[in-house]
């Protein structure tokens, strides 16, 4: 009898069916909202604090780019080369891979290709 009264105890404490989950309060709504808000601030602040630094890391970029040029025509296709190592000396060595063509030769200062 005991069980019995326990189970129709645990049944009528269950949802029904047709009751659907209750809509969120309006405090719950306002603590998404700040959540929200919060967020958007520390992303803003972050990009603030982060703006000199990227503006300073486009300069530097921008200021080797002709430099970078320089070495990429002197490269063909940097899958043709092997890791780069350092030499006891210091000198930094790229190996060019075994079996790859060889690169074209660069023009001559007067546009004229050597041969």
């Amino acid at each position: 009898m005991n069980r019995l009264l326990i189970s129709l105890a645990l049944v009528a404490a269950l949802p029904a069916y047709s009751q659907t989950l209750p809509e969120p309060r309006a405090e719950e709504e306002k603590g998404f909202d700040l959540m929200e808000e919060g967020a958007k601030l520390l992303f803003r602040g972050l990009m603030r604090e982060m703006e000199p630094a990227l503006n300073e890391m486009g300069k530097a970029l921008s200021d080797i780019e002709p430099a970078m040029k320089d070495l990429m025509s002197l490269i063909d296709d940097i899958r043709n080369y092997d890791a780069p190592r350092v030499l006891d000396n210091g000198d930094i060595l790229i190996p060019r891979r075994q079996g790859v063509p060889p690169p074209m030769p660069l023009p001559a200062p007067e546009g004229e290709i050597e041969l």
